[in-house]
This record gives structure tokens, C-alpha cells and sequence, in this order.
């Protein structure tokens, strides 16, 4: 449906398959929502998704061209699975471009938010809530979610491309 918004640009749509299910495993553990009190909405799992992604395709940047096919196939996959759990929310064609184009854009600007944030070496607490929360978290919870994220941005630093693209984290 949104083929003719977003032109797809790899040659097979499953490219990005198995690395956006590993970063959806990611962002479904369940310490991001006890420990870290984002919370259990649509909007609280959305932001740690777009965070995790964002984590992800920032760290596919830092292997410059050859890192390219594998960022542009996990933004389609992204956009894909948002149109498809849009459609299943029952949005309709009239207002589910504009919000598919709002989730790009918020995955968007949570990568620059991380790749200025790793750029200069920021703050984690301050990038961390920037994007996951809205409004100021309790400390703890804070202290918690900047941590793992800290520990997924190093664990995806040792991360060899070729187990990345294939969403082997571990």
C-alpha cells in the first residue's frame, strides 16, 4: 500500500527481516518495563523499538558503504511492520500514510539524537531520556534504561556486520 510513498530501494523485501526480529526481541525484554518504567503502551514500546533501531542503524553507519544495504533493507522492514500493526489497529488509507511517515520520522530523529549523543560522548542519562521517556523518569528508572543501552550500544560495537545483518546479538 505504501509502496507508492516509500519506493522500496532493495532488491528483497525480507533483507531485513531477521535483524529488525532481533531488535524487536531487544525491545521486548521485559527489564525495560519493570526495571526501567517505560511503560507497557503502544507509545512506551514504540520508543524502546525506535531506540534499539535507532542504536542499530547508527552503529550500520559506522561500517560506512558496506553497512548501507543492511540500514536501508531495516528501515523498510520498519516500515512495513508499521503499516502492517497500524492496519491491524484499524487505521485506513486516509491516516495511515501520515502516521507511518510520523513513526519514520521519529525513528528519524531518535538516530540523530543517538549519533550526535555518540559523536561527542554525551550524557547517556540525558540521550536516554530524550528518547524513551516523555516527561522525567524516576531516577532509578533512568539510571537502569541508560545502563543497558550503554551495554547494547558496546555488545553491538563488537558485533561483526555479517552476525549483525543476520541479527545474531549475541
Amino acid at each position: 500500500m505504501l509502496d507508492y510513498l516509500f519506493k522500496r530501494l532493495t532488491a528483497e523485501p525480507s533483507t531485513g527481516a531477521a535483524l529488525f526480529a532481533a531488535a524487536t526481541a531487544e525491545a521486548r525484554r521485559p527489564s525495560w518495563f519493570r526495571a526501567g518504567k517505560v511503560p507497557d503502551t503502544l507509545d512506551g514500546r514504540f520508543a524502546i523499538l525506535s531506540t534499539v533501531l535507532a542504536l542499530i542503524l547508527v552503529r550500520l553507519e559506522r561500517e560506512g558503504e558496506a553497512g548501507n544495504p543492511s540500514s536501508v533493507a531495516l528501515t523498510e522492514r520498519f516500515i512495513e511492520v508499521m503499516e502492517s500493526e497500524h492496519r491491524e489497529l484499524g487505521l485506513g488509507d486516509p491516516t495511515l500514510g501520515r502516521t507511518v511517515r510520523k513513526l519514520v520520522g521519529s525513528l528519524a530523529r531518535r538516530t540523530e539524537l543517538w549519533r550526535n549523543s555518540l559523536a561527542s560522548a554525551s550524557d547517556w542519562r540525558a540521550v536516554t531520556r530524550d528518547s524513551v521517556y516523555k516527561g522525567e523518569p524516576a531516577q532509578d528508572a533512568i539510571e537502569h534504561t541508560s545502563a543497558e543501552l550503554r551495554a547494547f550500544w558496546l555488545k553491538l560495537q563488537r558485533i561483526e556486520l555479517g552476525a549483525l545483518v543476520e541479527g545474531r546479538f549475541e
